[in-house]
């Protein structure tokens, strides 16, 4: 089998062969930058040139990425490359994934922009930058930045842990982080080139994106690469721990019909086939196998934010969000469990939604108390979005603040979609209004004057940070730094305003147990 038909995979049929990239040629007057990497010959549109499909590094499969050598030839750069290996998705997927796209308003070396690196959520498994709402044209001109947004291995391919099973993979549970920290390498050594300022580095990243940007925090190979940043609902508090991790490791070569003292036959499987068993059952969660960073002692040595958040990153100027309706998005309002909701039923709907290991009638029942108007509905997303991952953020944003960490800034999404209202602020409602492709396939904030006006506050909270590590920019709202016990935070809305410690009865509500980040 060719190595192209043994990497390449389609979604939707799992093991076909590469289909050709499609890209036009390149033209007289397309910009042509010449960077330390090679020659890039992108696109213009309007006062944006685009270079899309850059390739940062390789990699045999489970080992730690290489940076790309200079490309002898000229590339062009001005159609999306392959995404990473995945159930679902659309596209060309292959293991040589690790691509990154970049938006400036101009390539001169003395511009020294801002750098916005932007990575994608879907936790560890799913996702990629090339979605519509993920395109940088709107942010870099708005803001006049350099917007870079990166692809990288997820899933086995990125997260599978096989060190304690054969030394050839000593780095394999971490190989996702590590495709991350070559591509801010890249950044580091080539943006200069694109207009950007390498000393001005801006990482945001939204869900799994702001999760492994919270674990780079902890990661001493990351250390210098990026001087700002905002995590959007998502949060490392701790990583796997190894022997978690080992576990499903074993789970998932099982699943594969691979023996544990015979790795070999990894290398050589179809790709396709490495996907299907991802399904494998997790012997710690139950439900399917989780990956993420791993606590392997070599390039993740401690816990990002456990005991504390790593002294590393204290200096780094820091926002974190969540949305107010977080679950919303994970259980749509016209699903059977939200349809048939009573009070009968409602603890019952609500516990395996939950990550905090509390009473689920107790819940309920203290949820009617203090919100004796709210409908089974209504309590079934209040105590579901602040039971699942907010109280990761609140741990991180507490932790820096107690640490006297540089500058903390933290905001909650409060917009309520105007197109799919039963949304109302849903777990990837800020996306849109970050890059500013309000209307974009896959936004649900509309494109009516309270979009466009709460777009233009957060791209330029976002690009200020990045500009001069203060979230302070023209049309955005006084936004006064997280410290304890105020907890200020920035309700984004159609009037943004900032408000201390917002949801206080339920952040102390759920604080009587302790947050375990799932997948620990």
């Amino acid at each position: 089998m060719s190595d192209v038909s043994r990497r390449a995979v389609v979604a939707g049929g799992l093991v076909l062969a590469a289909m050709p990239l499609v890209a036009r040629a390149g033209t007289t007057g397309d910009p042509v930058v010449d960077a330390p990497a090679g020659r890039f010959q992108g696109f213009q549109s309007g006062s944006i040139s685009t270079f899309k499909n850059i390739r940062y590094a390789s990699a045999p499969r489970f080992m730690a990425p290489v940076a790309m050598p200079r490309a002898t030839e000229t590339v062009i750069a001005q159609a999306f490359g392959p995404i990473a290996p995945q159930r679902g998705g659309s596209g060309l997927q292959d293991e040589a994934c690790q691509r990154l796209n970049i938006w400036t308003p101009g390539a001169d070396a003395r511009a020294k922009r801002p750098v916005m690196v932007y990575i994608h959520g879907g936790a560890y498994s799913n996702g990629t930058v090339t979605v519509p709402t993920n395109h940088g044209a709107k942010l870099a001109e708005t803001e006049d930045v350099v917007v870079v947004t990166v692809n990288h291995r997820l899933n086995a391919l990125g997260y599978l842990y096989l060190a304690r099973m054969d030394p050839r993979f000593a780095d394999s549970g971490n190989l996702g982080q590590l495709d991350l920290i070559v591509a801010l390498q890249w950044v580091r050594d080539n943006i200069a080139a694109f207009g950007g300022d390498p000393k001005r580095v801006f990482v945001f990243g939204q869900s799994g994106g702001g999760a492994k940007i919270a674990t780079m925090m902890g990661m001493p190979a990351a250390k210098g690469l990026f001087h700002s940043a905002a995590t959007m609902s998502g949060q490392q508090v701790t990583a796997s721990g190894p022997m978690n991790a080992h576990r499903r490791a074993q789970a998932y070569l099982a699943k594969l019909g691979v023996r544990e003292n015979d790795l070999g036959a990894l290398l050589e499987l179809p790709v396709g086939r490495l996907i299907e068993a991802t399904d494998a059952t997790d012997p710690i969660l139950g439900g399917g196998v989780y990956f993420g960073p791993v606590l392997d002692m070599k390039w993740l040595v401690r816990h990002p934010f456990w005991p504390d958040p790593n002294p590393q990153s204290n200096h780094i100027p820091m926002i974190l969000g969540n949305t107010r309706d977080e679950t919303r998005a994970f259980v749509p309002a016209e699903s059977a469990k939200v349809k048939g909701l009573n009070w009968d039923n409602l603890a019952a709907a609500m516990a395996p939604e939950l990550r905090m290991d509390l009473l689920p009638e107790w819940i309920v029942s203290e949820y009617r108390a203090h919100f004796p108007s709210d409908t089974p509905e209504q309590i079934f997303y209040r105590a579901t979005t602040a039971g699942r991952s907010w109280p990761g953020q609140v741990i991180e944003a507490d932790a820096r603040a107690a640490a006297g960490a540089k500058a903390t800034w933290v905001y909650q999404l409060d917009y309520q979609s105007p197109v799919k209202p039963e949304r109302g602020a849903p777990h990837t409602g800020d996306i849109a209004l970050a890059f500013g492709t309000l209307g974009a396939e896959g936004s649900i904030t509309g494109i009516g004057p309270d979009a466009q006006r709460l777009s233009r506050q957060v791209m330029g909270a976002f690009a200020a940070l990045a500009r001069t590590g203060k979230p302070v920019g023209k049309g955005v709202p006084l936004w006064p730094a997280y410290t304890l016990p105020k907890r200020a935070t920035m309700l984004f809305d159609v009037n943004s305003r900032a408000v201390n410690d917002p949801r206080k009865w339920e952040r102390e509500l759920f604080a009587r147990v302790p947050y375990i980040q799932p997948g620990s």
